[in-house]
């Protein structure tokens, strides 16, 4: 089986493809790599939005695309957190990214087994996973930027929208985990008593 590889899929492959570059941008020892990676990171979202535009827009929606877009967010959004809790070195930043990442893995491995038991239509992206994405992506950007912007304090800001991003993180996984269960407990048969 091909897999029909299209505009917004090629743009899904340069943002996967941007990961390594901004890893190793961010170990350069060059004064100017924080506005570089954070440059990086902003191309990496401007595709994001652009791949998603366009898939609509031209009508080249394909089921590839579908898998491979959350998979390159969640690819870029876990490597830089890893990146930045290596560099800050802070249980105030491990801590949201744990959660973060954690979440990731645990929704990614609920949505594979409800679709092993043909219920994977019951944990769909809400409008509160959007908003949590959201405020990941800004704080991502303001710590890879981290210098202080036109008087405003850009690593206060980052950790204030990460613990947002944190706690929306875990009230987007209760509601995951309630919609599915509530799905399998539906079709449940009923026990004896």
């Amino acid at each position: 089986m091909a897999l029909a590889l299209n505009i917004p899929t090629y743009l899904t492959l340069l943002r996967i493809a941007l990961i390594p570059l901004l890893t190793i941008v961010f170990y350069l020892p060059w004064e100017n790599a924080n506005i570089a990676c954070t440059l990086i990171f902003l191309l990496a979202g401007f595709t994001d939005w652009l791949d998603g535009y366009l898939a609509r827009k031209m009508k080249l929606e394909t089921q590839f695309g579908a898998f491979l877009d959350p998979v390159a967010d969640k690819l870029m959004v876990a490597v830089v957190l890893v990146l930045l809790v290596q560099q800050i070195n802070s249980p105030y930043l491990a801590i949201p990214a744990a959660i973060i990442i954690g979440r990731e893995i645990t929704i990614a491995s609920l949505r594979e087994w409800m679709a092993e038991i043909g219920k994977r239509a019951h944990v769909q992206v809400s409008s509160l996973g959007k908003w949590k994405t959201s405020a990941q992506m800004l704080a991502i950007g303001f710590f890879l930027y981290h210098d202080d912007l036109f008087g405003l304090p850009v690593m206060e800001l980052g950790y204030g929208l990460l613990y947002i991003a944190a706690v929306l993180t875990l009230w987007s996984m209760i509601q995951y985990l309630h919609a599915a269960f509530a799905a399998i407990n539906s079709q449940s048969p009923p026990t004896e008593g």
